[in-house]
């Protein structure tokens, strides 16, 4: 038997399949890595949005950190809906403790649109506790916005928040370009450890299906950091992957719909 290398979502489960866990489940898949969930919170929630929510309590989180720690060789992990002050501090309190391999964490502080989804105590726990955790942290415009308290108005705007995220303790700080139509292409601007800038860019594609981008773009980084792909080649990987999956649009639900794994699969 070959042993399969395995990543871990730490995330929320969307019933709808699109975003959070099932969306980050899908990419590892897709990628060949053998993909595991550990269950922060659940919505009740479909393509024209989300009705209602539960979070686990964190006693639930503490054992499946436990038993998947006693049981696999995980080579990364990475992080989503995280809902409280309190459950991150049950993550970061066992991804300190258990080597999970790399860690990306993949910030849910704002929507694509703006909409802020953390209060302050949660804001600065995350702050505190999980960026120092960060091998990779994919922001998206609005959380670089909160994250730096800059505008980002310009390209040297971008690298001196990247450069602020570094010192807040994250090694690798993927700034993500705005998809919002603003251009016609989206530039994302990576700085590495060792202080180096660079950019991947792909046109912008018009679509409503993109629940999941955000998600899909951070568990194919982990999925191949779980593969020992270097860093600038995972990214590479999954900024194409993404790309496919947005570019591909699918009709499943009849709004804000999810984009399309399959195609980025058969794609890449």
């Amino acid at each position: 038997m070959t042993q399969e290398p395995i990543a871990v979502t730490i995330a929320g489960n969307d019933s709808d399949g699109s975003a959070g866990m099932p969306a980050d489940l899908h990419s590892f898949y897709a990628r060949g890595v053998y993909g595991m969930g550990l269950l922060t919170a659940a919505v009740a929630g479909n393509t024209t949005g989300i009705y209602a929510q539960q979070v686990m309590p964190v006693d639930f989180i503490q054992k499946q950190f436990d038993v998947l720690a006693d049981d696999f060789d995980i080579k990364a992990a990475k992080t989503g809906m995280v809902a409280d002050s309190e459950i991150m501090n049950c993550v970061a309190d066992n991804l300190e403790k258990y080597d999970f391999g790399k860690i990306v964490i993949d910030p849910v502080i704002s929507t694509k649109h703006g909409n802020t989804l953390m209060d302050d105590d949660s804001y600065n726990t995350f702050i505190n506790r999980l960026v120092p955790l960060a091998d990779v942290i994919t922001p998206n415009f609005y959380e670089q916005k909160k994250l730096t308290g800059l505008e980002l108005n310009d390209i040297e705007e971008v690298k001196k928040g990247a450069k602020m995220l570094q010192e807040m303790g994250a090694k690798n700080v993927i700034m993500k370009g705005r998809h919002d139509g603003s251009s016609d292409k989206v530039v994302d601007l990576l700085l590495t450890e060792d202080g180096e800038f660079h950019t991947f860019v792909k046109p912008y594609f018009k679509t409503d299906r993109v629940n999941g981008t955000g998600d899909t773009l951070s568990a194919v980084i982990a999925a191949e950091l779980a593969k020992n792909t270097p860093l600038l080649e995972s990214i590479k990987i999954a900024k194409e992957f993404t790309y496919n999956a947005i570019s591909h649009p699918i009709e499943v639900g009849s709004k804000w719909g999810p984009i399309n794994h399959l195609a980025a699969q058969k794609n890449n």
